[in-house]
């Protein structure tokens, strides 16, 4: 089963290095690893897919880390996830049109386009990017990339609205505007 961590840490040098070697050192495969910039200066946010039955005693050792600050396991958690992929693909004249076809259908975009090639990208869930390849290898696949899949916890559902009824956490304060740009007094 493969797992999802997200893992918040100090971005030092080596900090990358002592992560990643926790799961060499038990002997976990890591599917996927997207490291970057959080919200917070300093502070770095590691997405990582581990393939495993049971990441319990890795994330344990991972939070023990001096410069770790927070090891969550999503595996189970409402997530938004995404991944990017860079395709280059066999498009001679001839075939250019369905490869064309085939990237507006997925929404994605097409980069560049050569004399026999295009490369094309696409961002979504894992699976859509999974879907999109497997539509582009019988134009023939050259060269592909995929940015690894990095993920956030969804935030809490809003309760659905009855008709007529107003409440504080859906009342809009006093002269600020809605949603459309009118006042809450309903002038604009």
């Amino acid at each position: 089963m493969a797992h999802t961590l997200l893992v918040l840490m100090e971005d030092h040098p080596g900090v990358l290095h002592r992560a990643v070697s926790l799961f060499r050192r038990r002997g976990y495969n890591i599917e996927s690893l997207a490291v970057g910039r959080s919200e917070t200066p300093g502070v770095s946010r590691m997405t990582v897919v581990v393939e495993s039955e049971n990441v319990e005693q890795v994330a344990k050792q991972l939070y023990r880390l001096i410069e770790v600050l927070k090891v969550t396991d999503v595996t189970n958690e409402p997530t938004v996830e995404r991944e990017t992929a860079l395709v280059k693909v066999h498009a001679p004249a001839a075939s250019r049109a369905a490869v064309v076809a085939s990237v507006r259908a997925f929404e994605a975009r097409t980069i560049d386009v050569g004399l026999t090639t295009m490369i094309v990208e696409i961002t979504g869930a894992p699976e859509k990017v999974d879907s999109f390849i497997e539509v582009l290898r019988p134009f023939g696949v050259k060269e592909m990339t995929r940015s690894g899949r990095i993920a956030m916890t969804r935030g809490a559902r809003i309760p659905p609205r009855t008709s007529g009824q107003r409440t504080a956490e859906y009342a809009v304060p006093e002269g600020a505007p809605d949603s459309f740009g009118s006042q809450a007094d309903g002038s604009t």
